[in-house]
C-alpha cells in the first residue's frame, strides 16, 4: 500500500502519476493523480497525492473546485497562491478547449441552428453567479464580428435598454444581432421579464432594421431559443 505522505519522487516510476501519464496516457489516472500533477509539490508532510486529495474533499465537486474564491483555499496548508494558481489556469484551458469544439473560439463564427449557438457561448457563461446580457454582431454572412455585454445582473427594462442594446449595432451596421443570456438558477425557461425585454427589442430592431435572430438562454448544461418556442412573434 502506498503512502500518500512519502514523497512521490521516492516512489516506484510506474507508480508516480506523472510517469505514468507520460507511459500510458491519461485515462488510467485518478482526479486525484490529474490534481497531483498540476500541483507538482505537496506541503509539509504530505505529497502532492495527499495535497490533491485533501483539496477534493474540502469541496464536493470539480465545478466547485472552479468556482472558489482564492480565499477558500487559505484554510487548506501547502495550497500557496502559485498552486491555486495553477489550478484555475487549468480550469482556464478546459473551458478555452470547450470554445474550439466544432470550430468554435475561431474569429468570426457562424451558426446553423441554435444549438451551435449554445454550444460556443456555454464556456462563456459557464460559472457565472449572476446574470449576463450579451449582444453578438452579424454581418450580412450572419457572422459575429463583435460581441458587447449589455448588463450584468437580473435583467430587467431599465438595464437591457434599447437605445443601449441596437446603438453600437447601428454604428457598426450589424445586419442582425443574437441575444445570449444566462439563468445561473440552472432553469432556463424565460421569465416573463426575458419576454418582454425580447419582444421589445425585436420590434426595436424591425425600426432601425436590424434583425433580431434569436435570444438564447443558458443554463447549466441546457438551453432555450426564445425564437424556437415562439416568444419572439
Amino acid at each position: 500500500m502506498i503512502l500518500v505522505y512519502k514523497s512521490i519522487k521516492k516512489w516506484p516510476e510506474n507508480e508516480r502519476p506523472r510517469e505514468r501519464l507520460l507511459e500510458s496516457g491519461v485515462d488510467g489516472l485518478s482526479t486525484a493523480e490529474l490534481f497531483a500533477i498540476i500541483l507538482r509539490t505537496g506541503g509539509r508532510n504530505k505529497s502532492a497525492i495527499g495535497l490533491a486529495r485533501e483539496v477534493l474533499m474540502r469541496f464536493s465537486s470539480l465545478k466547485e473546485i472552479e468556482d472558489a474564491a482564492i480565499a477558500e483555499f487559505a484554510d487548506i496548508k501547502g495550497m500557496g497562491s502559485a498552486k491555486i494558481a495553477q489550478i484555475k489556469a487549468a480550469f482556464e484551458l478546459g473551458k478555452r478547449l470547450l470554445r474550439c469544439e466544432k470550430g468554435a473560439g475561431f474569429a468570426n463564427p457562424s451558426f446553423k441552428n441554435s444549438r451551435e449557438v449554445y454550444e460556443y457561448y456555454r464556456p462563456k457563461f459557464y460559472g457565472l453567479k449572476k446574470e449576463r446580457f450579451l449582444c453578438a454582431l452579424l454581418d450580412t454572412k450572419n457572422r459575429v464580428f463583435r460581441e458587447k455585454i449589455v448588463s450584468e445582473g437580473t435583467l430587467t427594462s431599465s438595464l437591457v435598454h434599447p437605445r443601449e442594446v441596437f446603438r453600437d449595432a447601428i454604428k457598426e451596421a450589424a445586419a442582425s444581432v443574437l441575444f445570449i443570456h444566462n439563468h445561473p438558477s440552472g432553469d432556463p425557461n424565460p421569465s416573463r421579464d426575458d419576454i418582454s425585454i425580447t419582444r421589445r427589442l425585436v420590434e426595436t430592431g424591425k425600426v432601425v432594421g436590424i434583425s433580431v435572430l434569436d435570444h438564447i438562454v443558458i443554463s447549466d448544461g441546457k438551453y432555450l431559443s426564445l425564437m424556437e418556442k415562439g416568444y419572439m412573434s
